[in-house]
């Protein structure tokens, strides 16, 4: 094992949601997962993840998310991952405000992994480099490593393959309509479509956000009368995407003036927020990475 490291302060640092702009999906591995392609978008929303050092090597979380055990929580994996990885005998103390809704296709749980990874790393004084940091995360979960690399990106594959793009920055509305939807309900139904045809970013990128769509949208419909219901309401308003698997869904807006204004119309019981589109993750412009 290294050294440990002088501890450093706490650092409060934000897990930002993330957006698919677009999300394709243009084949079935024989492993069982699909070949994705999608546009990773960041917004200024999303939790918000405070560490504190400790001397004993122990990882603590507050507070436990109901349903998920502590050592199945991915904030709990990623440092544990990387107290392995680096070899470092420092822990910490990690508390979690959370905002994001649980299986909402933000990426939160991503997010969060991400956070840990690159807040442990600053605060432990590892040093590690974002491709090493990046490595790390795809083990925990093909969306970890967009958060990781902090920029919004093209992604192949299962979603690990990134190039770093500059997308529109416009303002969001994104609903949860206050339902749950389960990933492999909707990547093993036998209408979900699989074989959408591969384009280039270069095509994705020239015909913009008005020809873009979600492959999993219709499935999503048919499986949750819920999440429809909010994409049929949404898309009176402004043009509107499901993101992921859902249950979130997402309209844009010009200003923010008139994003703000339609929250107030937002039918009871489902959660809206506004928020604007990044390019760079705020996780990296806190750290000045």
């Amino acid at each position: 094992m290294i050294p440990a490291p002088p501890l450093r302060e706490a650092l409060a640092l934000p897990a930002p949601a993330k957006l698919n702009r677009l999300l394709h999906i243009t084949g079935r591995r024989p492993d069982g997962y699909h070949e994705l392609q999608t546009l990773f978008q960041f917004l200024d929303h999303g939790d918000t993840l405070t560490l504190r050092g400790r001397e004993d090597g122990e990882i603590h979380l507050t507070p436990q998310l109901p349903g998920v055990a502590a050592e199945d929580n991915l904030i709990v994996r990623a440092a544990r991952l990387l107290q392995v990885e680096s070899g470092c005998r420092l822990g910490a103390n990690i508390h979690l405000d959370k905002r994001l809704p649980l299986g909402g296709g933000l990426g939160g749980g991503s997010s969060d992994a991400a956070t840990t990874l690159l807040g442990l790393d600053a605060l432990w004084g590892l040093g590690l480099s974002l491709q090493r940091l990046a490595r790390l995360g795809l083990t925990l979960g093909a969306d970890v490593p967009v958060f990781v690399h902090g920029h919004a990106a093209w992604a192949e594959g299962v979603g690990e393959r990134l190039t770093p793009v500059e997308l529109d920055t416009p303002w969001f509305v994104v609903i949860h309509p206050g339902v749950t939807v389960s990933t492999p309900a909707v990547f093993t139904a036998p209408q979900l479509t699989r074989h959408t045809p591969p384009i280039t970013m270069a095509r994705a990128l020239q015909g913009g956000a008005a020809s873009w769509s979600n492959d999993c949208e219709p499935t999503v419909r048919a499986l949750y009368p819920e999440v429809a219901h909010a994409l049929d309401w949404l898309a009176t308003r402004a043009p509107t995407m499901l993101t992921g698997t859902g249950a979130c869904v997402f309209a844009r807006f010009d200003t923010r003036a008139r994003a703000e204004g339609l929250l107030s119309g937002v039918p009871k019981g489902w959660q809206a927020f506004t928020a604007r589109g990044l390019n760079r993750s705020p996780l990296h412009a806190a750290l000045g990475r």
